[in-house]
C-alpha cells in the first residue's frame, strides 16, 4: 500500500512514518525539504516538496494513495486565527485533495482529545474546526474517514514534554489541578494509526490511550517523572489561579517578542481542566489495538533517551 503522510518531519510522524515503513508500506510524504532523521535511516522514501498551503503538492501527495494520514498541525501559535490556518484550513486542503485524486483512499486525520472540549483554548477550537471541515469533505465517503484523538503523546525525540521532565527534577515542584489526564507513549501512538492507516478497524472518532485510559493524576504524573530520573521532589500545591496568571504571562510575552511558546493561557486551562480520561466508548478497539507501554516504562525510556540525547543531567 502506498501511505500518504502530512506532519511526517514532526515528533509524532517520525515515529508514524517508521511504524508504516516497518508493516511494508510504501510511504510518501510533504517535506518542505529533504528529510532526514536516524529514526529513517536506510528507509526509502518518496519526499513531495511542499507545504500545506501548496494546492499542487498536495495534489502530487495524495494521486494513487491507498491511505491518507494527516499528521500536520500546530500546537503552539501566536493568535487563534494562527492556530485556524494551520489546523482548521490545512486539513481542508489536504481533504479536499485527497477526496478529489484518491477517492477510495482511507483518509485518518489525527486530531487531538482536547477537540472534545473546543471552547477551552484557541487550540481545542481550531483541532475541532479541523475535524469539521473533513468531517463535511467526507460525508458522502464517511466509511473511509478516521478521526483520532490522541491524548498527551510523549517519547524519544519530543522538545515539548522536555518542560515537564525539567520541572519534575527540581528539589520543590509546583502541583495545579486535580483532574485526570489519559497519556500514550508515541510508539503506541504511532503503531495504532498506522494499523487504522493500512485498513483496521472501522471509520468514525476514536481515542488512544495507554493500559490506564482513565488516565492519571498531575501529581502521579510528576512523581512517574521525577523517580525515571531518580529524584524525589516535594510536591507543593499552589492555587490554580497562579497557573493561569503563568500562562497569560507568557502568552503575552510570547506576544511581544514575534515567538509562540506552548505555555499559555489556553494551555493553562487545558491542564486544569477536571477530565482528559478516556471512556471505554472512546478508545480504540481492543481488536485494533492495544497499548503496551505504561507509564513507569515509558517514563524511564523517555528519560533515558533525553540524558542521552544530553538534554538532562
Amino acid at each position: 500500500m502506498t501511505v500518504a503522510v502530512t506532519g511526517a518531519t514532526g515528533f509524532l510522524g517520525l515515529h508514524l512514518v517508521a511504524a508504516l515503513a516497518a508493516k511494508g508500506a510504501r510511504v510518501r510524504i510533504l517535506a518542505r525539504r529533504e528529510p532526514s532523521h536516524e529514526l529513517w535511516r536506510g528507509l526509502s522514501l518518496d519526499v513531495v516538496r511542499g507545504g500545506l498551503e501548496d494546492r499542487a503538492a498536495l495534489e502530487r501527495l495524495v494521486t494513487g494513495a491507498d491511505a491518507v494520514v494527516h499528521v500536520a498541525g500546530l500546537i503552539k501559535a501566536l493568535t487563534p486565527a494562527a492556530f485556524l490556518a494551520v489546523n482548521r484550513d490545512g486539513a481542508a486542503a489536504i481533504a479536499d485533495a485527497a477526496r478529489r485524486l484518491a477517492p477510495d483512499a482511507r483518509f485518518v486525520q489525527v486530531s487531538s482529545l482536547a477537540a472534545r472540549e473546543p471552547g477551552i483554548s484557541a487550540y481545542a477550537a481550531s483541532k475541532r474546526a479541523g475535524e469539521t471541515v473533513v468531517s463535511a469533505t467526507y460525508a458522502d465517503a464517511a466509511d473511509q474517514l478516521v478521526i483520532i484523538r490522541p491524548p498527551a503523546i510523549y517519547g524519544p525525540w519530543d522538545r515539548e514534554t522536555l518542560a515537564f521532565f525539567r520541572t519534575a527534577a527540581r528539589p520543590v515542584v509546583p502541583l495545579f489541578g486535580h483532574g485526570r489526564a489519559a497519556a500514550v507513549h508515541v510508539d503506541d501512538a504511532a503503531a495504532a494509526i498506522a494499523r487504522v492507516a493500512l485498513g483496521a478497524g472501522d471509520a468514525g472518532c476514536w481515542t488512544l490511550a495507554d493500559p490506564v485510559p482513565a488516565g492519571y493524576l498531575m501529581a502521579e504524573l510528576l512523581s512517574e517523572a521525577a523517580g525515571a530520573l531518580g529524584r524525589r521532589p516535594r510536591l507543593v500545591r499552589l492555587p490554580d489561579a497562579a497557573l493561569l496568571a503563568a500562562g497569560a504571562a507568557s502568552g503575552a510575552w510570547g506576544r511581544l517578542s514575534g515567538h509562540a511558546r506552548i505555555f499559555s493561557l489556553g494551555k493553562a486551562r487545558e491542564l486544569l481542566h477536571p477530565d482528559w480520561s478516556v471512556g471505554p466508548g472512546e478508545l480504540l478497539p481492543a481488536g485494533v489495538y492495544r497499548s503496551g507501554i505504561g507509564l513507569a516504562d515509558g517514563f524511564r525510556a523517555t528519560a533515558a533517551w533525553y540524558r542521552s540525547a544530553g538534554l538532562l543531567t
